[in-house]
């Protein structure tokens, strides 16, 4: 199992999850009813397919996946990629929790890629 896990963040959530302590995410979350996460080299791919037109300010966050215990479940995803879902009890809709991040990031992007100490 990685030592840590990814989440692609906008601002205004990693604004909610530091005021509140814990976030749903976004409404791709909330509609599959898990909080989507990344292996780290999954995260250019992810950013590349569903953010490279976004306006919003994106951030990495690198979460310790040992924190979420049970709760981090690998699912095979389009067929063939495995990613880390996060879940609650009995596959209940959990908060991602502040103290779970180890490090934020905020991307930037510059020729059609993006950038950040983790990934770069």
């Amino acid at each position: 199992m990685e030592e840590f896990v990814y989440r692609i963040t906008t601002a205004k959530e990693w604004e909610e999850l530091q005021k509140n302590g814990s976030t749903f995410g976004g409404d791709l979350d909330k509609s599959s009813s898990f909080i989507h996460l990344s292996n780290l080299n999954q995260v250019r791919p992810t950013l590349e397919r569903f953010f490279s037109n976004t306006k919003e300010e994106l951030y990495l966050l690198q979460i310790d996946a040992k924190k979420l215990g049970d709760g981090l479940v690998y699912e095979i995803v389009d067929g063939s990629n495995s990613f880390p879902h996060l879940y609650g009890p009995s596959r209940s809709f959990i908060p991602l929790p502040l103290d779970t991040v180890t490090k934020a990031e905020k991307l930037s992007l510059s020729g059609g890629q993006f950038h950040c100490s983790l990934l770069d």
